[in-house]
């Protein structure tokens, strides 16, 4: 029904940059809200960053001021521009959305999850 793809990881050396994108497609009426998850190996997941539909956003402490969530409704597709880098951002970043459908009904999505490594 809805499919979240994202894109936009890989490595960076400390400092630099990254835009992840996060596009859902399918059945989609409306986005509720979006947001970026990331776990670091051993560790558990944390919400990162997350966008409401009004674009009131919310940040973990430790990516304020570097990181900045927005999104485009006309193409449902939410970004992570990630600035100043630190080797502590390692992880696995995933996207997740509560969409509600064409049915009227709303659910909870995740993308596949995109690798983001911080390293010289």
């Amino acid at each position: 029904q809805v499919q979240l793809v994202e894109s936009g990881g890989g490595l960076v050396q400390p400092g630099g940059s990254l835009n992840l994108s996060c596009a859902a497609s399918g059945s989609v009426f409306r986005i509720n809200i979006m947001g970026w998850y990331r776990q670091a190996p051993g560790k558990q997941r944390e919400l990162v960053a997350s966008i409401k539909s009004g674009r009131r956003t919310n940040y973990v402490d430790s990516v304020k001021g570097r990181f900045t969530i927005s999104r485009d409704n006309t193409k449902n597709t939410a970004y992570l521009q990630m600035n100043s880098l630190s080797p502590e951002d390692t992880a696995v970043y995933y996207c997740h959305a509560n969409i509600m459908l064409i049915t009227g009904h709303s659910n909870e999505y995740w993308g596949q999850g995109t690798q983001v490594t911080v390293s010289s």
